[in-house]
């Protein structure tokens, strides 16, 4: 179909384009690409970070089969380009929180990652300050942390490694280390 965008190709409209257009439209109504959350499943996000930005899906395991509800990416600061590995995976799992906070902040949330010294420093209490934040702030969720190999990872892996082509046109953002309504346990 791509010899049509040629200058002075007339447009004829073989069985093949027909079948191309019906082949589209069956896989764009079939199988859902986002689907709407059911909440009375836990929510699983998948979270990975490269060396310049971090990518995150949350979705829900329906059937056995991971479906994705939201798809988000960052990149990051100047100065978070600079934070160690385990800092950059740590930033990811807060991004997400605090961008999911809506879905995940009354139910059980599963956090997939290819770095898995993360599932111990929930319960380490000496650490850099910054990383200690980070845990207080998460202890309010329940989560469960798993190691998935980056290659299983493939959403969240390829929105972390995404260029931003308006770098330097768009201003960044810092995360916000503060989740809103931050003692959880007050509501009822």
């Amino acid at each position: 179909m791509t010899h049509l965008l040629e200058k002075e190709t007339p447009f004829i409209f073989y069985t093949e384009c027909i079948d191309a257009f019906n082949t589209l439209k069956k896989k764009l109504t079939q199988a859902p690409i986002l689907v709407v959350p059911d909440w009375n499943l836990s929510f699983e996000l998948m979270c990975d970070a490269s060396d310049y930005a971090i990518g995150v899906v949350l979705g829900q395991r329906k059937s056995k089969h991971f479906q994705p509800i939201h798809y988000a990416s960052k990149t990051m600061t100047e100065a978070q380009i600079h934070y160690t590995t385990t800092e950059k995976e740590m930033l990811t799992v807060v991004y997400a929180f605090e961008k999911f906070w809506p879905y995940i902040v009354l139910s059980k949330s599963i956090v997939y990652t290819d770095h898995s010294a993360l599932k111990y420093l929930l319960n380490k209490q000496d650490t850099k300050p910054r990383l200690l934040r980070w845990v207080l702030l998460l202890q309010e969720f329940d989560i469960t942390i798993l190691d998935k190999k980056g290659s299983e990872n493939l959403a969240a892996d390829h929105l972390s490694r995404l260029e931003n082509p308006y770098y330097d046109v768009l201003e960044n953002k810092d995360i916000n280390e503060n989740f809103p309504l931050e003692t959880l346990g007050s509501l009822t």
